[in-house]
């Protein structure tokens, strides 16, 4: 049975890359970490008082059209 399942995504991922795609790997942080809302609040905290990070978030604010959201 492995060997049928490696063959179809072999399979599969030809197909792929023949339609011209090809894989990309993305990591990204494991929000099921114990220690990840620290991360977070920690990062946050830094830049509470940052000139820029105000600047862009005001900028952000602005910019984004949230006419309807609720």
């Amino acid at each position: 049975m492995r060997k049928n399942v490696t063959e179809r995504v072999q399979k599969h991922r030809a197909g792929l890359r023949a339609a011209g795609l090809r894989p990309v790997q993305i990591w990204v942080p494991d929000t099921r970490r114990s220690d990840f809302a620290a991360e977070c609040r920690r990062q946050s905290l830094m830049l509470r008082d940052d000139a820029q990070e105000t600047d862009v978030l005001g900028w952000l604010e602005a910019a984004a059209d949230t006419e309807g959201w609720e």
